[in-house]
């Protein structure tokens, strides 16, 4: 896929059945978005366009999820990544935002938990999952890890958001300052990701998989190059046996370099492991990484 040298098999999502958007999304904010996509569309807020075919579009990224990891049990694929549209990881349950209608990634980890599987996210958007880190906060049903750039837009993920009730402990944020590059991230998930998700010991690995944190990205400031999306990938490849990984597409506006990080994504996962590019985080992203690191060490064994 993407030059990645490894074999694809193309499917087309099918289009979900509306009642599986309810354990996340409220019914009557369902019926809205159907309205108002066949009554022609328009603005739903500053950023997020819909128009009479989003509606399909939006059930068919939603379905996605559900449909490949039926692919994956069945033998069919090694890993699945859904090159949908709308994205998913900012839509609340009654509130379309950041690009997104319904929460892609959400409905699918709902899905598997219901079928009493261990479901991890782990989300390396640019942005933090504002919507899915909501709707599992106080579950205890879904561990929710997130890195991406703060200050920023949607404005959450800070290091002390970290559950409450049955959730604690299992939202993890690493909120990392512009100029942050892949030295910080691999020292991340070595010193915190990894131990998380094998302590946690899931099922299914999710990847809310933003492409926006590339340095050659224009709507961002961080400062990841191609080899590091590999890199992590590689770093959590063995979290959870073969055919029980699936990447959702989030954010990426540079297309030829989305294009290469999602085929490095995927040779990541398959065992390429390239060495760092170089590039050095300033000394406040080291700092901002070990608070956030002292954080998590009040719930999980890291250090």
């Amino acid at each position: 896929m993407f030059e990645s040298g490894l074999e694809v098999i193309e499917r087309e999502p099918p289009i979900l059945d509306v009642e599986m958007l309810y354990p996340i999304h409220n019914a009557k904010y369902v019926a809205s978005i159907k309205d108002f996509c066949a009554a022609g569309g328009g603005h739903l807020d500053a950023d997020t366009v819909a128009s009479k075919e989003s509606w399909e579009a939006a059930l068919r990224s939603a379905g996605a999820g559900p449909a490949a990891a039926e692919a994956l049990e069945a033998g069919v694929a090694d890993t699945a990544f859904l090159a949908v549209r709308p994205p998913g990881h900012h839509a609340l349950s009654a509130r379309a935002m950041g690009f997104c209608l319904f929460n892609n990634i959400a409905v699918t980890a709902s899905h598997l938990a219901a079928q009493g599987k261990r479901v991890a996210i782990l989300d390396w958007d640019v942005h933090h999952g504002n919507g899915t880190q909501t709707t599992f906060y106080e579950s205890g049903e879904v561990l929710y890890i997130s890195l991406h750039e703060f200050p920023f837009y949607p404005g959450s993920g800070w290091l002390d958001e970290d559950g409450n009730g049955a959730g604690t402990g299992l939202t993890v944020n690493l909120p990392l300052p512009a100029a942050t590059a892949g030295d910080v991230y691999d020292a991340a998930f070595t010193r915190v990701v990894v131990p998380i998700l094998k302590s946690f010991a899931p099922d299914w690995l999710l990847f809310s998989a933003g492409f926006d944190a590339l340095a050659a990205d224009p709507l961002a400031d961080l400062m990841l190059e191609i080899p590091d999306y590999a890199r992590m990938s590689y770093r959590v490849s063995d979290i959870v046996p073969v055919g029980r990984t699936m990447f959702f597409l989030e954010g990426g506006y540079h297309l030829e370099a989305m294009q290469e990080a999602v085929a490095a994504s995927l040779q990541g996962l398959a065992g390429a492991f390239p060495d760092l590019t170089g590039a050095e985080s300033p000394i406040r992203s080291w700092q901002v990484l070990d608070v956030a690191t002292a954080q998590a060490a009040t719930s999980w064994d890291v250090s």
